[in-house]
């Protein structure tokens, strides 16, 4: 039986088997490092893209440039990993249950990201509207952030109380 079809047990986040599954892949530990990494990336990223906006001058535009196509580059490694790690756990390389509104909202992000590259490689907008459409993009990458920071404390939560632990508050 492939996982896919394996009977749902689920009370909460992961059953024992997905829970397994997680601990023992090398690819949970590549998320837990580029997960903040990604996000070290963006809050500088948006400080060069305020910046700019703030009247940096050709310089600065080039600056927020280079530090969004950095930010993009990771948002799509983090979500091939993810994918990769999503189907090593739960057997789908997307949309899994448990993480489906989180990928639905990754999928906006990365639309968004995307078409920033298209706009700026392709000449097709303005420096000034780029940094607004990439500011855009980060707010939604701070939503999908914010689900999974969620997700991830309520996993946690799950697990202490498997555990017999009381929940830690707040």
């Amino acid at each position: 039986m492939n996982r896919s079809q394996e009977p749902t047990a689920r009370r909460g986040l992961y059953t024992p088997e997905e829970r397994e599954r997680r601990d023992r892949s090398g690819w949970t530990v590549v998320q837990g490092v580029l997960a903040p990494l990604q996000f070290a990336v963006m809050i500088v990223s948006a400080v060069l893209l305020l910046r700019f906006l703030a009247g940096g001058g050709v310089e600065g535009a080039r600056a927020a440039e280079i530090s969004v196509v950095i930010k993009t580059a990771l948002l799509y490694l983090i979500m091939v990993t993810g994918s990769i790690w999503e189907r090593e756990v739960f057997g789908k390389w997307l949309f899994a249950e448990p993480f489906f509104w989180e990928d639905v909202v990754s999928m906006g992000v990365i639309a968004l990201h995307t078409w920033y590259l298209v706009g700026l490689f392709g000449g097709l907008m303005t420096p000034t509207s780029l940094a607004w459409l990439a500011l855009v993009a980060y707010a939604a990458y701070a939503v999908n952030a914010i689900q999974f920071v969620l997700k991830l404390r309520a996993a946690r939560l799950q697990e202490r109380g498997m555990a017999g632990l009381p929940e830690a508050t707040a």
